[in-house]
């Protein structure tokens, strides 16, 4: 099966303005996580598809391959629409998120093994969340999984909800009950060109997740289990924490 990555870019981010082509580290953030893509032996290919000039830019100087695409609501309709004129022969689309230089290629790897020995639609990734403070925290977002290890409900609240016991106490005998979900997903083709031609369901309009519309509508989504998140970057301090973890600073 051919299986290509796909990182979305956009220029402009809320907290962190231009974070993408910050290059404290003598190269753009999106050409670290572009580079660590590339040692993930299952893609035979990874392609940055993005609406803007200076990113377009940045991506030619250091020789990745970019694509132009339109303005969209979202990565996943960005990545669609490059999929759909472009990449015509892939069987699987792994949707790598631009912000995260840390990723493990193994979790992509394992993945896309999932999709390959499964009759999933897609797949992602969570971790053992072992903090009470973080399972509360509506900003971590929380997965729930069955018996064959595919997602029953993704939710910003706590799931499972313990009725008789503090989470701490949860935590305390079932230390990994609770399960972050990481935002890194591997779609077969046909089915991400179908997901992102329906519209948003209720819940996802109430949790603002979009793995819900899969869901919703019926999808099956397999869930690999690694040991620990990567750290993404999403602020000032995080940003600046990568640099001296790339650099050796203090």
């Amino acid at each position: 099966m051919k299986t290509i990555g796909l990182i979305p870019a956009r220029l402009h981010s809320t907290r962190l303005p231009g974070k993408l082509l910050l290059a404290e580290t003598g190269q753009p953030l999106l050409q670290h996580t572009w580079e660590t893509a590339l040692r993930c032996p299952v893609l035979s290919e990874v392609i940055i598809a993005t609406d803007s000039d200076e990113i377009a830019a940045a991506v030619e100087a250091f020789g990745g391959r970019v694509e132009r695409t339109g303005d969209h609501p979202s990565g996943t309709d960005r990545i669609a629409e490059v999929v759909r004129r472009c990449s015509t022969d892939a069987d699987i689309v792994v949707n790598i998120q631009g912000d995260e230089p840390e990723l493990e290629p193994d979790t992509i790897t394992q993945m896309v093994r999932r999709l390959e020995q499964s009759d999933c639609d897609m797949a992602t990734a969570a971790t053992p969340l072992r903090s009470a403070q973080a399972v509360r925290d509506p900003s971590c977002v929380k997965v729930v999984l069955n018996d064959r290890g595919e997602a029953m409900y993704f939710s910003r609240a706590p799931i499972p909800h313990p009725r008789d016991c503090s989470l701490e106490d949860t935590l305390a005998d079932q230390p990994d009950r609770f399960l972050l979900h990481l935002g890194m997903y591997a779609y077969r083709r046909d089915f991400l060109i179908r997901l992102t031609q329906m519209p948003p369901g209720d819940l996802e309009q109430v949790e603002k997740l979009e793995q819900l519309r899969a869901l919703q509508a019926g999808a099956r989504i397999a869930v690999v289990l690694v040991p620990e998140a990567t750290v993404g970057i999403d602020t000032a301090d995080d940003y600046r924490a990568f640099v001296g973890r790339m650099t050796g600073a203090d």
